[in-house]
């Protein structure tokens, strides 16, 4: 809880924090429009409106813990060509934008960061560190496959459709079984390779 000591810190991680929720979700809609699903869209979730996504423990969460999430965008697959193919799409939109918005960020502090740290100093520096921590660890729990995370809709559209009444069943208990393995620590074990492999990821 070292940012609840940090003021500076604390307000600095706020805009970043709310461009990585909006920004994920309006990637999730906007791969389902070009998919041909419109659901998004009609309920207003198409939208970098921070308000159009907040999700108050979801928040808190990401905030304080380091992980989190948004309120998920409503998609309806029965609107989609190739049903399996455009769910993968567009379970890994919102982590594809998490991600890029890292890329740019690091190159951004690459090329530009003299000129940024002139002007904006210290602040400066920690608005650009939390760009880049919150939307990866934002990446990276989203990639977790255990619902409603979007790392379980990616495995549900890989699963045989046998063993699909399994994941179905598996869904109605995802959030507690995540509280659980968020409390005891276990979530670790599987976040942290994960978090790994996309941090190789960045231009650093």
């Amino acid at each position: 809880m070292r940012i609840l000591h940090d003021p500076v810190r604390l307000l600095l991680t706020i805009p970043a924090l709310i461009w990585a929720l909006s920004f994920h979700e309006f990637c999730h809609g906007f791969a389902a429009k070009m998919a041909g699903d419109p659901t998004a869209e009609r309920s207003g979730r198409l939208s970098l409106n921070p308000f159009a996504h907040f999700d108050l423990v979801g928040t808190l969460m990401l905030l304080f813990v380091g992980f989190g999430w948004a309120k998920p965008v409503p998609i309806n697959a029965r609107y989609f060509k190739h049903p399996r193919r455009d769910l993968i799409i567009v379970s890994l939109a919102g982590v594809a934008g998490n991600i890029l918005t890292a890329v740019v960020t690091v190159l951004f502090f690459r090329f530009l960061g003299d000129y940024w740290f002139k002007f904006t100093g210290r602040a400066g520096l920690i608005f650009l560190i939390q760009m880049v921590n919150i939307n990866m660890g934002l990446a990276a729990f989203n990639l977790i496959p255990i619902p409603p995370l979007d790392g379980s809709r990616v495995l549900e559209a890989f699963l045989p459709y046998k063993y699909l009444h399994y994941y179905y069943w598996l869904e109605h208990y995802g959030m507690i079984i995540l509280l659980v393995l968020l409390m005891t620590g276990i979530i670790n074990f599987i976040f942290d390779p994960i978090i790994n492999i996309l941090w190789a990821l960045l231009p650093m």
